[in-house]
């Protein structure tokens, strides 16, 4: 007897033929759209892929799955280590399904930025770096946590982008700026921890924000951050300024 487990109810149409017909896929550009779930009405995301279309949840893990009863297998992952303490480890099995929750918070993120749902997109990065902040702290497989740290200024790259989208969004772009220069510091440091100071200029991602800050100045005339006056003080030595500017700095936007 034919095992029909697999099979999908008789009211779901097997062929996706004519679904995929209707909406096009277009190599090298994301293609998404918002849709509302048959059963409830509730918002989903679907992107066109190449031979098909990926169904995506809006909250919560992106295959709507709860690991464990957790929402995301990092929030599982957290709880974990507290309970097992010293007997905590990165299992094949815990691997494989971190793996999986970075994939699809990528595809995720993509949707939301195709879609200019720039705070969604911030909050999915920063689910990412946090699951890549555990992980790299927890794995003993080195080679493993390395394949994703390679990736760690693509997303701070994405979180710091899309952060500055927001606050450009809400009509603040002197804080857009602010929101980079914070994310170029962090990237500094980032390159220093792994000794490549060197290679911080040319990489690509940080001038691409450098770009979009220079932009958002130009484009609504902003002068110097008080970061950029308190460097330009300290290299021309002028320290009684440098000294306010740090005050000022020390107060942040209240006390400016």
């Amino acid at each position: 007897m034919a095992d029909d487990s697999a099979q999908p109810p008789d009211s779901t149409p097997a062929d996706l033929t004519s679904l995929l017909s209707a909406w096009n896929f277009e190599p090298g550009r994301p293609i998404v759209r918002k849709v509302a779930g048959v059963d409830d009405g509730r918002e989903l995301l679907q992107m066109r892929v190449d031979m098909g279309v990926l169904q995506l949840e809006v909250t919560g893990r992106p295959d709507g799955s709860k690991p464990h009863g957790f929402p995301t297998i990092y929030d599982y992952l957290v709880s974990a280590a507290f309970e097992e303490g010293q007997g905590f480890e990165l299992t094949e099995e815990r691997r494989i399904e971190i793996d999986r929750e970075f994939y699809q918070y990528y595809h995720r993120r993509i949707c939301w930025l195709a879609l200019q749902d720039y705070a969604r997109a911030a909050a999915d990065a920063e689910h990412t770096l946090r699951l890549m902040d555990f992980t790299s702290a927890n794995a003993v497989d080195r080679q493993w946590a390395v394949m994703h740290e390679q990736y760690r200024p693509f997303v701070m790259f994405h979180h710091v982008q899309s952060q500055a989208l927001t606050k450009l969004q809400a009509s603040d772009p002197a804080g857009a700026v602010t929101v980079i220069s914070g994310g170029l510091d962090a990237m500094a440091k980032l390159f220093a921890q792994h000794d490549a100071e060197d290679h911080f200029d040319d990489d690509l991602f940080v001038q691409k924000l450098r770009e979009m800050q220079e932009s958002i100045k130009s484009q609504f005339s902003l002068g110097p951050s008080l970061a950029e006056q308190l460097a330009d003080a300290v290299a021309a030595e002028q320290y009684e300024l440098a000294a306010k500017l740090r005050d000022k700095l020390a107060r942040g936007p209240e006390g400016a």
